[in-house]
């Protein structure tokens, strides 16, 4: 197979050829519409990784941010202003959900096809594997509400609640050390099987940081 990358955008300066994430034409150097593009990894020359070097990502972020910064293109045509505008909104998009471990992970499941529906769909069920925790957690908060509702002072139930909190912090360490294992898996050239179990461990996560910011909100009110 060549090595030389698709032709799969036009230069609408002079209809030139460009590789799809390429950000100026090869031909008459001018700044591409954004039109048609891959994704924030491909856009920022990075690889479809879960574990990315934060000094790199820095770094090609502010070497973009220089290349496309309106101020360059202030006597350009309006095609020219218009790409550069959109660029940059695009780059501080990629940057924004890249530099952050948990929705690099959430953004690369759904360019791979396994999205999650939004976070409502962390609570649409329990998981099987928390189904005991969760059954004993919701039992020990409705005693608890109920001593509250009784007046019980703070200090007889505030300590029963952080021992309810306890299996399920465990459990989060749990999942995390998990979900650090697949991502090194993945980054290491996993496959299918690999994604579908990081989709399923970071649902899981998502609802056992729910189970604890519902802790948390007990303990405040």
């Amino acid at each position: 197979m060549s090595s030389s990358p698709k032709t799969l955008q036009v230069c609408r300066d002079c209809g030139g050829g460009a590789p799809i994430d390429a950000h100026f034409c090869p031909q008459c150097t001018k700044i591409l519409s954004l039109g048609r593009h891959g994704d924030y990894f491909a856009f920022m020359g990075l690889p479809r990784q879960l574990n990315l070097d934060g000094a790199e990502l820095e770094r090609r972020f502010r070497t973009l941010s220089r290349q496309f910064h309106p101020d360059f293109f202030y006597n350009a045509t309006t095609a020219e202003r218009r790409a550069s505008l959109e660029r940059s909104s695009y780059l501080n998009d990629a940057y924004r959900t890249l530099r952050d471990p948990i929705a690099r992970m959430q953004y690369l499941l759904q360019i791979e096809g396994l999205a999650s529906s939004g976070p409502a769909e962390a609570t649409k069920q329990v998981p099987p594997g928390l189904l005991e925790e969760v059954f004993a957690l919701n039992e020990e908060l409705d005693e608890i509400r109920d001593l509250r509702g009784r007046g019980v002072p703070a200090e007889e139930w505030q300590g029963r609640l952080e021992r309810a909190r306890e299996p399920i912090e465990a459990k989060r360490r749990e999942h995390e050390a998990q979900l650090q294992d697949l991502a090194a898996r993945w980054d290491a050239g996993g496959g299918p099987e690999v994604l579908k179990a990081l989709r399923d461990q970071f649902l899981e996560r998502n609802y056992i940081h729910n189970l604890l910011e519902g802790i948390a909100r007990e303990q405040n009110s």
